[in-house]
């Protein structure tokens, strides 16, 4: 899947509710990309803090998903709320002619419920961090050139915590807290054999070790090919401390430390400014030297 000139990119949303003033610098940057965009009838809807009703939320997206002239679909923002609409959703046609599902966060829900099919989704920024202080130029960049079909290559720093192996496999995974929130439901996804992707922002600590240890529980952790860990931002401690000092990485490390497969700290993917775009259920190479990491897909 990979878009062109003239290709049509739509754009909806499926949790919190945003304003057209938000995606303008999005729908300037897609265009000038030379792509048509088109935006959902109810994108500016508002009930509460989500973007509409549920039902319209689900119609957004459904009509887009139906919609054999679309493209591609970029989720607007995060937030919560993809969630309470998934099993509303129809993928029928959908499947027989799939499209780029793209974006990050409360977006991972739609990954791990597609990713099921065997079919590939974009995790990437959305319209919401295109402006203002998530914007970025390599973070746009790498929209762009996923979007296009074009190789990605990126480095980033070795961490002291890395345990890292050269190893090659199929990449899936998002936001630890909605991975967590799926255990068990038609949306979790087997990460078996695969390389694991996980973020996250805002979180406790004590709720960073207890999702690590539920995953890990639940068997999610045991066959993987890889751990790949991204922004782990804004945590937060208790009065009475639960990390006593140790990063959320750390915390991470600790649960996995009985695997023997590579654990990658620092990939430049996340709640942070710089955000760059992966495809889940993709194959793609992770190899390093004493310095710097570098992802190929």
């Amino acid at each position: 899947m990979q878009l062109k000139t003239n290709s049509t990119i739509a754009i909806t949303a499926t949790a919190r509710h945003i304003e057209n003033d938000n995606i303008q610098n999005a729908v300037k940057i897609f265009e000038s990309w030379g792509l048509k965009v088109v935006l959902s009838k109810y994108l500016f809807n508002k009930q509460n803090a989500f973007a509409g009703t549920d039902q319209e939320r689900t119609l957004g997206l459904q009509e887009l998903l139906d919609d054999d002239g679309i493209d591609a679909i970029i989720i607007a923002r995060g937030g919560y709320g993809t969630v309470r609409i998934i099993d509303n959703l129809d993928f029928t046609q959908f499947i027989k002619k799939p499209k780029i599902i793209a974006g990050f966060s409360d977006v991972t829900v739609l990954h791990s419920h597609i990713n099921n099919f065997n079919l590939k989704t974009l995790h990437s920024c959305m319209p919401i961090t295109m402006q203002g202080s998530y914007f970025n130029e390599n973070t746009i960049e790498s929209l762009k050139n996923a979007l296009l079909g074009n190789e990605i290559n990126y480095q980033f720093k070795q961490h002291e915590l890395n345990n890292s192996k050269e190893v090659s496999g199929i990449l899936v995974g998002g936001n630890l807290s909605v991975l967590y929130s799926l255990l068990g439901s038609k949306s979790d996804l087997n990460f078996d054999n695969k390389i694991l992707f996980i973020e996250d922002i805002g979180e406790y600590y004590y709720h960073i070790d207890r999702m690590m240890v539920a995953l890990k529980r639940a068997g999610k952790l045991s066959n993987l090919k890889a751990l790949v860990v991204g922004g782990m931002n804004n945590m937060n401690e208790n009065d009475i401390p639960f990390a006593f000092n140790k990063s959320c990485y750390e915390i991470i490390k600790e649960t996995v430390n009985e695997y023997n497969y590579p654990v990658f700290f620092n990939f430049p993917a996340g709640h942070e400014n710089l955000n760059l775009s992966v495809w889940f259920m993709k194959e793609c190479n992770f190899s390093f030297n004493d310095d710097f990491v570098f992802f190929k897909q």
